[in-house]
């Protein structure tokens, strides 16, 4: 087997890219480094430059690396930017998996994992998020992975791959500070930048009906992320055939509120919080059922919330020194 991971170089991508070469996967990776970083990866992970909107590009490759599988976790991921850009979500994450499928069946490659998000549920009103639980995206990136799992599905339908889509919950920490998240989009980075720059965090409404007021989330760290992901890979190179569709999270829910209170026990500061304004869309509670995952793929979350703040914040300081305190 020889597998190309779609924006491997990225924060997510490099970890599945370590975790299955370290397993003994053969892996290149393929990406336009438009928030990738070549450095993320180790030299013996082949690195090609370009875009899965590419079809003659992905055809060469398949070519020259006798590609028989494809991990795809490039796409373009920021909620707000995809309400303000639709049509650019739509044609990246989109179109360049209809690009890269018709790439996949025309090289008889037969094996593909897709990276899906929670997003395509919306915000149901539910305990626990089952992969039956109806799916109702609020924004145009939601919308973009539940079209990508539909097209998925149907290529492999049609042309015999058999396919694994993971729906992430929330993603944090990182295996080494290398390896960390630079983006300032997520809720762990975002408040070690406030705190960072002497502000405040923030919290988004805290007259949720949940046990503190505050919105309630599912994180599952990056490294069991990554884990997934091999799972799934071998799960298709023993010859599991048809479609599967999984949750990927821990289970268990974490408030907002009690997120920044671990996050400032970490980092050793405590500023207070500030309570701003509920924002548009966001559910009081989002948590996985994580048993479909156990059952298909024998994979289960290793790591809790404070081993994700804790190696995130290491891989913080690593890349931002000014923010070493205590």
């Amino acid at each position: 087997m020889t597998w190309l991971i779609t924006g491997g170089a990225g924060y997510i991508g490099a970890h599945v890219a370590w975790a299955m070469t370290e397993a003994g996967e053969r892996v290149l990776v393929l990406d336009d480094l438009s928030a990738g970083v070549p450095d993320r990866l180790p030299t013996s992970i082949p690195l090609v430059q370009g875009s899965s909107l590419d079809g003659a590009l992905l055809k060469r490759v398949f070519a020259e690396h006798s590609v028989t599988g494809v991990v795809h976790l490039a796409a373009r991921k920021q909620v707000g930017e995809s309400v303000a850009q639709p049509t650019r979500y739509y044609q990246e994450n989109v179109g360049g998996l209809t690009t890269l499928l018709d790439a996949v069946a025309g090289a008889g490659i037969q094996r593909f994992l897709f990276s899906s998000s929670a997003a395509v549920y919306g915000n149901p009103d539910v305990d626990l998020i089952t992969e039956d639980t109806p799916c109702a995206p609020v924004n145009p990136y939601g919308e973009t992975k539940l079209a990508g799992e539909w097209l998925v599905r149907a290529a492999g339908r049609a042309h015999g791959i058999s396919t694994v889509c993971l729906r992430y919950f929330n993603v944090a920490g990182a295996a080494s500070p290398e390896l960390a998240d630079t983006g300032v989009f997520n809720v762990v980075p975002m408040v070690f930048d406030r705190l960072t720059r002497g502000e405040a965090p923030r919290i988004f409404g805290d007259d949720y009906p949940t046990s503190d007021g505050t919105c309630v989330r599912d994180y599952i760290h990056v490294a069991d992320l990554a884990d997934a992901h091999l799972a799934a890979a071998r799960r298709l190179t023993a010859g599991a055939t048809g479609d599967l569709t999984v949750n990927i999270g821990r289970g268990e829910g974490v408030s907002v509120r009690e997120l920044i209170t671990l996050i400032g026990e970490v980092s050793g500061d405590t500023t207070p919080a500030l309570v701003e304004p509920r924002r548009p869309g966001d559910a009081p509670r989002a948590v996985a059922s994580a048993a479909l995952a156990a059952e298909e793929l024998g994979w289960h979350a290793r790591r809790g919330v404070r081993e994700m703040v804790e190696s995130a914040w290491r891989g913080w300081r690593h890349h931002h020194p000014e923010a070493a305190r205590g």
